[in-house]
């Protein structure tokens, strides 16, 4: 067997780092790899929410909690919060932890249901110990120590700034021997015979070859469209935004433990609370609205003073034909985009270099086994597009000629055949290891009030009694747990507060 020797990296930013941090922890020192980024080609990274997997991610890596969130400015995310999404004036939240607690083998929305169709219960907030928690602006880690109780549930993630992320692996990964060239890539060399990458040009006139290339250049993809000519499978038919316009603005308090999403006329806006400032953006279709309306729709609706001039961001949605392309993987942007809606961007990379750690080749470059990469990474991109796309054709808004667009769209088939199953009896529908568990599925569909049209015929088991005794109780042990937590901004100054610079 010839093993691969060299591993050559393309384009750092937070993708680039964290396959290099990711890679050098795996390899142990066994495989070279270099990265080779250009300080004049600025990255997208303009604040990064993220989801509960990135602590599993760093936890592989052996990172301290503590020291990578001071290191980021970063603080502690809960979920996210959905503005105007249904309707104008109407916002729910997306929590990371359960809602409830299961009762036998039903899922305790089940039995939420029924009582809400007897106007007995009010929202889906009140039994999510993440939710509540987030409502009141307060933090608490998962209670390991209190086995008992819904604080042993809670879920989070984090929001951070993503230069200083970036900047924070590639400290991580030098020490464990990633060797970083600056540089400019002028030309990109194949084999003459098998099309596979064997090295790349820079300016200075140094050529550094390789076995393996990772491709983190961003939308552009320099090595798996502009030199292998993969292709790209459009998807703005489904998701119509194509721009996004991002500033950072000044912190202000109270320091939200949630990243916000407010729906505008022809688009939506981010919310992100770092430690030292707030980072904002607007994404938003072109066909239905102008530059200038989308920035000014952006200045608007901010909390705080603008630290930098707007910045336009343009983007296509949709992915690579194949994300692994003969002897060359691409990670992050180049192998796709989907908005940051449910803060996914992160999390792509992190399954896309895991995966092609539990996939990784020697110099045959065996196909099946490259078959095999893409078609686990093209299912996991689809689910999440589903989810995303959910949320803008689950809309009673129809007040502006994009929200008409969204509502009345025809959907991928997957996306009907899970949102006609859960208009029966609430039943979410999921398929092997897809991300987004039952939870999620329900507090969105649900927050833009699509509600089934019968709950599962099991929870009749229950008496009338016995149901609202559970319900009720369920909502008083969760209000109980929020007595004396402190608040999101008083947890960051005891545990992790950024040291001054």
């Amino acid at each position: 067997m010839a093993n691969i020797k060299d591993i050559i990296i393309v384009g750092g930013g937070t993708s680039g780092w964290m396959s290099a941090a990711f890679l050098a922890k795996m390899t142990q020192g066994k495989y070279n790899i270099r990265l080779v980024e250009s300080d004049s080609i600025a990255t997208i990274g303009v604040g990064e929410a993220t989801i509960p997997a990135i602590k599993t991610f760093n936890n592989l890596l052996g990172i301290n909690e503590k020291e990578f969130v001071e290191a980021t400015q970063g603080t502690f995310k809960l979920g996210i919060q959905f503005c105007n999404w249904s309707g104008i004036g109407e916002q729910y939240l997306h929590g990371f932890g359960p809602i409830g607690r299961q009762w036998e083998w039903l899922s305790f929305y089940q039995y939420w249901l029924k009582l809400k169709s007897q106007q007995k219960v009010h929202s889906l907030d009140d039994f999510s110990i993440n939710n509540q928690i987030a409502l009141a602006n307060s933090f608490s880690p998962a209670r390991a120590d209190m086995p008992k109780s819904p604080l042993r549930d809670v879920a989070y993630a984090y929001q951070f700034d993503a230069g200083l992320y970036g900047r924070f692996l590639r400290s991580f990964s030098e020490k464990l021997g990633v060797q970083r060239t600056e540089g400019t890539i002028t030309q990109v060399k194949q084999h003459p015979e098998n099309g596979f990458i064997q090295s790349l040009l820079l300016a200075n006139g140094e050529e550094i070859s390789g076995d393996l290339f990772i491709d983190c250049s961003g939308m552009r993809g320099l090595l798996i469209e502009q030199t292998l000519k993969t292709g790209f499978e459009d998807w703005s038919h489904w998701l119509p935004c194509d721009r996004a316009i991002a500033v950072p603005s000044k912190r202000t308090e109270p320091l939200l433990p949630y990243t916000r999403s407010t729906a505008h006329q022809s688009g939506w806006q981010w919310r992100i609370p770092l430690q030292h400032r707030t980072g904002n953006g607007h994404v938003y279709a072109s066909e239905f609205s102008t530059e200038q309306q989308a920035q000014d729709t952006l200045i608007k609706h901010l909390d705080g003073e603008m630290l930098a001039e707007p910045r336009l961001i343009k983007f296509a949605t949709g992915k690579r034909k194949k994300a692994w392309n003969r002897n060359c993987v691409a990670i992050g942007l180049s192998a796709g985009f989907l908005e940051p809606l449910e803060s996914t961007s992160l999390y792509l990379v992190q399954t896309a270099i895991t995966r092609l750690v539990n996939l990784f080749p020697d110099n045959s470059f065996n196909q099946a086994n490259i078959d095999h990469y893409n078609r686990q990474a093209d299912f996991e991109i689809e689910k999440i597009r589903d989810f995303i796309i959910a949320h803008y054709k689950v809309t009673q808004r129809d007040d502006s000629e994009f929200w008409r667009y969204c509502k009345n769209m025809t959907i991928p088939d997957s996306l009907q055949q899970k949102l006609d199953i859960f208009q029966g009896y609430g039943r979410v529908e999921r398929q092997a290891d897809e991300l987004f568990r039952e939870e999620s599925w329900v507090q969105v569909l649900v927050g833009q009030n699509m509600l089934p049209m019968q709950y599962d015929p099991f929870v009749d088991l229950k008496t009338q009694q016995e149901l609202e005794f559970f319900v009720n109780n369920t909502q008083a042990v969760i209000k109980n747990c929020l007595t004396n937590l402190p608040s999101h901004t008083e947890f960051i100054a005891q545990h992790c507060l950024a040291k001054s610079k």
